[in-house]
């Protein structure tokens, strides 16, 4: 394969310079498409070593025109925990095992089983994510809300039926560096939004990183350049409305080892 110097401005010829060439391989050390879908499906397979991809997904069903509100599955700005403490869950559906999802008291990721009506191991500083693992005998969703707790905050919901949270919400873990690629927001009612994309550096305050408006039709936004989020980082999409809808929004990262 020939090469360009680009310093001589000529084609390496007869092997008689050396150049690093760069190429992106899986785990086995086989060669990658490095543009579009191909290496899109080996980052979901989890094939690159230190390399995984994230989507977060959230609707608010009830936002209002009191102010901004976080889309999740409350209708409200969402609130972190201050400490870490063990995740209870609670609910009528018995039996019911729900997989979470976060971080624990060092940032670290981790997913932990729990049982409704006991509480998890874990101590988790953030939860991002939850689903029904185990619905009660006969069901096949959860038939109520499931909440999950950690430091007097609920900080995670399944509403009845959904079997999932519904959170626009994530928290890079410690060691990564988070990359958001995509975002995209919707609204159910001809109406007005607004939507603000936020993050907060650890032991910083929230910034807007960018705001969207809109009179019922979607928006969608794809950073060709990513935006950047270091460890601990977190980050949540907010909107407010002239009248009361549903409005959801859906956000791409890449999450990377530091030391990849």
């Amino acid at each position: 394969m020939a090469q360009f110097d680009k310093n001589k401005e000529q084609l390496l010829i007869n092997n008689r310079h050396l150049y690093e060439v760069v190429m992106l391989a899986d785990k086995d050390g086989n060669f990658i498409n490095n543009m579009g879908s191909l290496t899109n499906i080996n980052l979901a397979a989890g094939l690159l070593e230190g390399y995984a991809s994230i989507n977060k997904f959230g609707y608010n069903n009830n936002l209002g025109n009191n102010g901004y509100e976080t889309i999740w599955d409350g209708s409200n700005v969402y609130q972190y925990p201050s400490a870490a403490t063990v995740a209870a869950v609670s609910g009528s559906d018995a039996g019911a095992v729900v997989s979470i999802q976060g971080l624990d008291e060092n940032y670290n990721l981790v997913v932990e089983a729990v049982t409704l009506g006991q509480s998890s191991i874990t101590q988790f500083i953030r939860v991002f994510r939850a689903t029904l693992l185990v619905p009660s005998s006969g069901q096949t969703s959860n038939v109520s809300d499931i909440n999950i707790t950690v430091d007097s905050i609920v900080v995670a919901k399944i509403l009845a039926g959904n079997g999932q949270t519904l959170m626009s919400v994530y928290t890079v873990p410690a060691g990564k560096t988070g990359y958001l690629t995509k975002i995209q927001m919707s609204v159910d009612k001809s109406t007005d939004v607004k939507f603000q994309l936020l993050a907060r550096p650890f032991d910083g305050a929230f910034n807007i990183k960018g705001q969207f408006g809109t009179f019922a039709s979607p928006i969608e936004y794809e950073y060709t350049i990513p935006l950047r989020f270091t460890e601990k980082t977190d980050i949540e999409v907010r909107a407010e409305s002239g009248n009361t809808c549903g409005a959801g929004s859906i956000f791409d990262l890449i999450i990377v080892d530091n030391d990849a």
